[in-house]
């Protein structure tokens, strides 16, 4: 049973969300599950270990929190689900710390997320998907 069920989304990359729309609506449908979406917005610390030092530059936290919900929401009307079995959620920091702890608050049943195809960078730097698999306490599918 899937009654909680959680979605990572990568607002930046469309191409992963339109491949975990059929399978988050199974899920949802099939239990009638509430469904939380997560957007994660990397935080400047995330910048700077990998040597970008234009974090001056960027809007303040609140403005790229707003700015996220408002994508998310655009993102998440692309879902044909109830509205009211849909939670939003925006969080800065690091992805993978977020969607666990997220999951854990939540008791989520399920985590829901899209993948790339391994390349160099993922196996040398790791990957937010390979951390999730690895470390959730829930199940995980990894959509790609």
């Amino acid at each position: 049973m899937s009654k909680k069920i959680l979605v990572p989304i990568d607002i930046s990359e469309m191409e992963l969300t339109q491949q975990v729309i059929p399978h988050v609506e199974a899920y949802a449908r099939q239990d009638d599950a509430t469904i939380h979406f997560l957007a994660v917005i990397p935080d400047y610390t995330y910048f700077a270990s990998y040597g970008l030092g234009y974090t001056s530059i960027a809007p303040d936290a609140r403005e790229r929190e707003v700015a996220a919900m408002k994508t998310l929401s655009e993102i998440v009307a692309q879902f044909s689900l109830p509205g009211d079995r849909v939670k939003k959620h925006v969080l800065s920091g690091t992805p993978k710390d977020h969607i666990l702890q997220l999951a854990e608050d939540i008791d989520a049943d399920v985590i829901i997320l899209a993948s790339h195809r391994p390349s160099m960078s993922t196996y040398l730097l790791g990957s937010n998907s390979a951390a999730v698999v690895r470390h959730a306490e829930c199940s995980v599918l990894v959509v790609r």
